[in-house]
């Protein structure tokens, strides 16, 4: 699914027009990304938790030569699925 995807989906289920429910859109993600910079979670119920993970400095190894190297450290992203749509998962595979 895209963001034109999502965006259509609004359009369709909520009735907005579509420069409305694009607006909304872009509205969540800048507002998502800007608590990312700040280095903060998102806990969506019912859904899952965005989590900003920082990784230390290691090394690492250029598969394609076999080179030793250091890998910088750096801020991550991370996601936890919830229990409840863990289990509308698993439910949905039986």
């Amino acid at each position: 699914m895209t963001k034109a995807d999502i965006v259509d989906t609004i359009f369709e289920k909520v009735g907005l027009s579509k420069k409305e429910a694009q607006d909304i859109v872009e509205n969540l993600f800048d507002t998502m990304k800007q608590t990312f910079v700040e280095g903060e979670s998102i806990k969506i119920s019912g859904f899952g938790t965005f989590n900003v993970r920082k990784k230390l400095a290691r090394r690492g190894r250029n598969p394609k030569t076999g080179q030793d190297l250091e890998i910088t450290p750096r801020r991550v992203i991370t996601f936890r699925v919830s229990n409840q749509l863990k289990k509308e998962l698993e439910r949905l595979d039986a």
